[in-house]
């Protein structure tokens, strides 16, 4: 009888032992972009699935809203503890996070609508992503859907930009292949310009502006100055000289000035708001 049990022991050992391999070699012939996996972080509060998050700075197991001011810390996506294959956590941390893989994640219209194929990078909403450019520095991933502001929307939001205007933005949810890291399209800012003038132009357009627009803005500027000062040096030199040949003429002569300081005045405005516009533009 003890031969008989044991009999039925080692077989029920053989079959589980190769019920593992077999689990093994389905895991390991699986595509690997299906294995995902999660880690469990703490947190001061709930994050919401898609809150894009980067470390605490002064807590590395404790993770955060992302925003401009922290994005160097930027570590990934919230996710629903069983969205992955694997998740790797602890009693106490209640966050999971994902590095890579296809999750869903919040977005907004600040930068514009997001098409499919967009990268995606950090946003001035708290935990939330927009549509990347050149100038931002990292990537949250890359957007497998798009988002134009109606379909998959869940609330908006107001914000001010460097000028004081105020903009409506959409905030919605779409899936995304997270990929953690640097903005491919990020271009290195033009070194040609010097750091105070560089700063000036940003100031008045909102945007980095190119250096050929800023020295095209220079060369506005000195001419308009140039043009208004040459007239107003000319006419007040002609007005004291005449005033001085002529004292009866000095109230039509005075009105002449004015005119002249008038038309110089309306000719550098004319420069200013050119230059404006160029930056702006």
């Amino acid at each position: 009888m003890f031969e008989q049990i044991k009999r039925k022991l080692s077989i029920k050992k053989v079959s589980a032992l190769i019920a593992l391999v077999g689990l093994i070699i389905i895991s390991l012939s699986a595509p690997l972009s299906a294995q995902t996996v999660t880690q469990g972080y703490k947190s001061d509060g709930v994050l919401y699935r898609g809150t894009v998050v980067a470390f605490d700075a002064e807590d590395t197991s404790k993770v955060v809203p992302v925003t401009p001011e922290n994005q160097e810390l930027l570590h990934g996506v919230v996710v629903a503890p069983n969205d992955s294959t694997f998740t790797l956590s602890q009693e106490q941390e209640k966050t999971f996070v994902a590095t890579v893989g296809r999750f869903d994640a919040l977005v907004s219209t600040e930068a514009g609508p997001i098409q499919p194929g967009d990268f995606l990078t950090v946003s001035n909403i708290s935990g939330v992503a927009k549509k990347a450019g050149e100038q931002d520095a990292y990537a949250v991933g890359k957007a497998v859907e798009g988002f134009n502001g109606e379909a998959n929307a869940i609330t908006d939001q107001d914000l001010k930009d460097s000028l004081g205007d105020t903009s409506n933005v959409t905030i919605g949810r779409v899936s995304v292949d997270i990929a953690v890291g640097f903005n491919p399209l990020l271009k290195p800012k033009d070194s040609s310009l010097p750091d105070f003038l560089a700063k000036a132009t940003e100031a008045i357009a909102g945007k980095q502006v190119s250096a050929v627009k800023v020295y095209i803005s220079l060369f506005i500027i000195v001419a308009a100055g140039g043009i208004s000062g040459s007239l107003l040096y000319s006419g007040i030199r002609s007005s004291v000289i005449s005033i001085g040949r002529n004292p009866l003429s000095k109230k039509s002569i005075t009105k002449s000035l004015m005119q002249i300081i008038l038309t110089s005045i309306i000719i550098f405005l004319i420069g200013l708001f050119g230059v404006y516009l160029l930056l702006r533009l």
